[in-house]
């Protein structure tokens, strides 16, 4: 059977094609389950929590009793304490059955629940169940953070934590270890704030050591789940160029990865011919292959949408970054900060706040660009001539300057300077977006994006154009901005680049024009 890629629920090394997590796999193991350790794997949703938990239970279950739950479809649980304890009470038995423990110890787990004390019993029976195995027990829950919030949960996790105390104290005995997985970190349960309800500040789990396994997938690790393809369908691919790329839209997100690859290997079939295999993971197929993650729904941008909703200042933040160049200084105990890393929106990028991953930075302004579409008198003007800006399958980006000019001087000649220093930017994104859009991608290299300064990179049918957006600052600034766009340009291996500037300078001269420097064109537009 073919293994394929995976994005949903549990992958299997039998199954799936997979990165090499085994060095992680072993890191874990050797810092946190050998010595005993109580942690919480707390990661963004479908980065790889599930996996790894099975990965670890493989590796474990020679040494270890390990007892794998999840609180997926355990809503009904945490109706009280006694439901609570009888429902993992069932869960725990349906596991020891599994693992073909003795009758006896699965007969003695099973005893009715105590009516009236039945968070003790539960503890009660931990305490016989670890004393009587020959092993040592590792209970691992995934999802845990279903009802991270619910003080019956907050009531196991006390428990848990006077045994773990007990036991190193050597008066009691207990889970050797236990791991808790899920989006919120359940150290710091005031991150789980729901709009109109109390947050809760306070958790019993502090005595779980901070997890600090990166989980994302580096280039190698990429390349790694690569060549298990390629030794399958022997595309032709260039795998660590490929993997690079990659890494390089996704910055190792697991699902995002992943997902990508599956579009890719969709044209792939048993008959492909080889030059049709190699097409399949070009570059030009690649960007298809994003525009295809960007357009199609699924859970994680679902759920990105639903978060954003949910918490206005997030999504305040995260407009200001991407459509007004705003800078945010690094703080992890900035709490909106911390909600969008844990959400992996967000990560830290040279001391300042940045979002995690150029998928989703696309993905979000797209989101962001939508919401205005319907109102905006630019793209209305861009989406009736969309046409001319396309000849023979190719982006006219000076065209597309020319008329962005024009438009601009008519639509926002009396608009203050304040408006157009905040908008400018994102009234051009609303005038290229449906240009491109089914055909083409843009970014936002994000090393570059300020107050003053953008650079657009476009990628329309594989052919890459660079545009600098920035707000005139003198001629001083303009020239260090076109000695910087021509450091892209031989980057970028172009020798046609494009700049837009927005001057405030009563006696500018608005227009376009074109400069030549070292035998590199810079075509500059100026409103």
């Amino acid at each position: 059977m073919r293994r394929t890629f995976h994005v949903t629920g549990l992958c299997t090394p039998e199954r799936n094609y997979m990165v090499n997590t085994g060095e992680r796999i072993e890191r874990i193991i050797k810092e946190y389950i050998t010595p005993g350790k109580y942690f919480t794997i707390n990661r963004a949703r479908q980065y790889g929590k599930t996996t790894t938990l099975y990965l670890l239970e493989q590796s474990l279950k020679e040494r270890f009793l390990v007892l794998r739950l999840s609180f997926e479809y355990s809503d009904e649980y945490f109706a009280s304490a006694g439901t609570f304890a009888e429902g993992l009470v069932l869960d725990i038995s349906d596991r020891l059955s599994s693992l073909k423990m003795e009758d006896d110890i699965i007969r003695n787990w099973e005893k009715p629940v105590s009516g009236r004390f039945p968070m003790r019993d539960l503890g009660k029976r931990i305490t016989e169940l670890c004393k009587s195995c020959e092993k040592k027990v590792v209970l691992m829950i995934d999802e845990v953070d279903k009802s991270s919030d619910n003080q019956i949960f907050l009531s196991f996790l006390g428990m848990l934590r006077a045994k773990y105390l007990d036991q190193l104290a050597g008066t009691d005995t207990t889970f050797w270890s236990v791991i808790l997985a899920g989006v919120y970190d359940i150290k710091n349960l005031k991150q789980k704030i729901h709009p109109g309800e109390e947050s809760k500040y306070n958790s019993p789990w502090n005595i779980a050591a901070d997890f600090t396994v990166d989980m994302g997938f580096s280039p190698e690790d990429i390349a790694s789940m690569l060549r298990q393809y390629e030794d399958d369908w022997n595309t032709g691919m260039n795998v660590e160029e490929t993997s690079k790329l990659l890494y390089d839209y996704t910055s190792g997100y697991p699902f995002l990865v992943s997902r990508l690859c599956q579009i890719l290997a969709g044209a792939v079939k048993e008959d492909s011919t080889g030059q049709q295999r190699k097409k399949a993971w070009s570059k030009e197929a690649f960007q298809g292959a994003v525009r295809e993650i960007l357009k199609r729904p699924n859970t994680l941008f679902d759920d990105m949408s639903k978060k954003l909703s949910d918490y206005p200042r997030l999504r305040e933040m995260i407009y200001s970054i991407l459509l007004q160049g705003r800078k945010y200084s690094y703080e992890n105990e900035n709490e909106i900060i911390r909600i969008g890393e844990m959400f992996g929106f967000l990560k830290e990028r040279e001391g300042a706040v940045s979002v995690s991953n150029r998928i989703f930075e696309m993905k979000l302004y797209n989101l962001f660009l939508s919401e205005e579409e319907t109102d905006t008198k630019m793209f209305t003007a861009a989406d009736t001539e969309k046409n001319q800006f396309i000849r023979g399958g190719h982006l006219q980006m000076e065209l597309v300057l020319q008329k962005f000019c024009e438009y601009f001087e008519e639509l926002y000649a009396d608009a203050d300077d304040r408006f157009v220093e905040d908008n400018g930017r994102r009234i051009f994104l609303v005038f290229l977006k449906p240009i491109i859009n089914g055909s083409g991608n843009y970014y936002i290299e994000s090393r570059t994006r300020n107050m003053k300064r953008t650079d657009v990179i476009i990628d329309y049918r594989g052919v890459q154009e660079i545009l600098e957006m920035k707000i005139w600052h003198g001629e001083e600034y303009n020239r260090r901005g076109e000695n910087q766009l021509l450091e892209y340009m031989e980057y970028y291996h172009l020798d046609k680049g494009y700049l837009l500037s927005f001057n405030f300078n009563k006696r500018k001269q608005t227009g376009m024009k074109k400069i030549v420097i070292d035998n590199r064109v810079l075509v500059e537009a100026v409103v």
